[in-house]
């Protein structure tokens, strides 16, 4: 039950961050930012299902559905080199949680 409610809040905050991510991505600064933020608390949380995985995809849930163009025609990730970046550190973000997730136990 712990390792739940853990995991839902670090899927929450992971989306925080990454709404966060997608409103600065355009200021270089803001990308420098945001980039340096994500990576530090991924980085910060402990390797493992319920803690960085989780973070990680929350962070790119919430990057990819709003990454989808909306009714009116237009994207919040623009197609340019900033928009890449974007979608870049979270092939990145992935590939490191899932890279640094505990070794399964072999039972004797």
């Amino acid at each position: 039950m712990k390792k739940a409610l853990v995991a839902a809040g670090l899927l929450v905050v992971g989306a925080a961050t990454a709404i966060a991510t997608v409103g600065l991505h355009q200021i270089w600064w803001g990308f420098v930012l945001a980039f340096v933020a994500t990576f530090v608390t991924a980085y910060a949380l402990p390797p493992g299902w319920w803690t960085r995985l989780a973070f990680v995809v929350g962070w790119a849930a919430m990057v990819g559905w709003l990454t989808v163009p909306r009714d009116e025609g237009d994207y919040l990730v623009s197609s340019d080199l900033a928009g890449y970046s974007l979608l870049g550190l979270g092939l990145v973000l992935v590939v490191f949680a899932v890279g640094t997730l505990p070794r399964p136990r072999i039972r004797e």
